[in-house]
């Protein structure tokens, strides 16, 4: 008997503590209502600052506590600003199911809640000598975003990734996916480029054809933890925007009639609290979203005016340490307006996403880092 068939027959309660295991997608209650917006987040270099570009930072991100681990300025007040009625969190992460207990203890600390958490099962693809799977990301992370949306489809969706893998062609891979632009016959090409092995591909086109389809991501974000240039994202379309921090999500989102200005805000407290930015680094952050055309420079105006009527309203009571928010305001509109009529950065004319060329670049790209000794 193999391995893996001798670690089948443990109670499940051991096999999900080990790591083994991993607990089914929860589904709906019969009758419940279905969700409607679904946050999808990536952990690692998303929500945790984590580095796992050498052995050594492996080694250190196995051994942190949930004390230990570090969150991005700005992302666990945003996370709770999503908490609300009738939305629904789910983090997919490629961290090992080791790590459930140490992740979601830092995520209790933090004082987030989520829905589904899902990790990858790395201990299984070891013992069943899937060496490959190891690293690959879309034959994990697709099916199982597919999967959760099966269990519970929302009437829109916002994803959270990062720079560091591929997560912005799976999640625009997804987004066309659900929405029926990619056939299940491209999705096929897409997975052998990936290098996935067989049961796992005939696995994801299953889910493929099951998924409900509606075009519901309405916006992606990719959060530039290795500082690549947001112009590399612009294939993507619009509704991939890449942030340096997570006051210009919040800021976008604001755009969208996601958040409010007084969740805006809570987003720039935590991020000024941190230590890691003043003032002036805020105020940059607007700029730069501008410039690049993810906001207007009304709605900027606009977010600044509404800003200022929630903290007369007490949304900064107790903020002896801050300016009067007043003179905060004018300082932004000053920002804001020394754009002038600068042109914003064109939106390219787009072409039809062409993933397996995508997937082979990514991985070509990959290689090359682990060449140069970088993960």
């Amino acid at each position: 008997m193999s391995l893996v068939r001798r670690f089948a027959t443990l109670p499940v309660r051991v096999g999900e503590r080990i790591g083994l295991l991993e607990p089914p997608p929860p589904q709906l209650p019969p009758g419940a209502r279905p969700p409607r917006h679904t946050f999808r987040w990536d952990l690692d270099k998303t929500y945790l600052r984590t580095e796992f570009d050498s052995l050594k930072d492996l080694a250190k991100a196995a051994i942190e506590t949930a004390a230990d681990k570090q969150a991005f300025p700005g992302a666990t007040a945003l996370l709770r600003a999503l908490r609300q009625d009738g939305n629904r969190i789910c983090i997919v992460s490629g961290s090992p199911t080791q790590m459930r207990q140490v992740l979601a203890a830092k995520l209790a600390l933090d004082g987030v809640e989520y829905d589904e958490f899902i990790l990858k099962n790395n201990l299984k693809n070891i013992l069943r000598g899937r060496f490959r799977a190891l690293r690959a990301q879309i034959p994990y992370k697709l099916p199982a975003m597919l999967m959760s949306r099966i269990a519970a489809p929302a009437g829109a969706e916002t994803l959270f990734g990062d720079d560091a893998e591929a997560d912005a062609i799976i999640y625009c891979l997804y987004a066309d996916l659900v929405a029926g632009v990619v056939s299940l016959q491209d999705l096929e090409r897409v997975l052998i480029a990936s290098r996935a092995y067989d049961d796992d591909a005939e696995r994801c086109l299953e889910l493929a054809r099951r998924v409900p389809k509606a075009n519901v991501v309405g916006r992606m974000f990719i959060h530039l933890d290795r500082r690549s240039p947001p112009m590399g994202f612009r294939r993507f379309g619009p509704r991939l925007v890449p942030v340096y921090n997570y006051f210009q999500a919040a800021l976008v989102l604001y755009a969208d009639k996601v958040l409010t200005a007084r969740q805006v805000i809570f987003v720039a407290l935590e991020m000024l609290d941190s230590g890691q930015y003043e003032l002036g680094h805020l105020a940059t952050s607007v700029q730069d979203v501008i410039r690049r055309g993810r906001i207007t420079r009304e709605k900027a105006l606009e977010l600044t005016a509404e800003a200022n009527e929630a903290a007369a309203s007490g949304a900064l009571s107790g903020r002896t340490d801050l300016p009067p928010f007043e003179r905060i305001a004018e300082s932004f509109r000053v920002r804001v307006r020394e754009l002038g009529n600068a042109p914003v950065d064109p939106e390219p004319e787009l072409e039809p996403l062409d993933y397996v060329r995508l997937v082979d670049e990514e991985h070509e790209h990959r290689h090359k880092r682990r060449r140069h000794g970088m993960g």
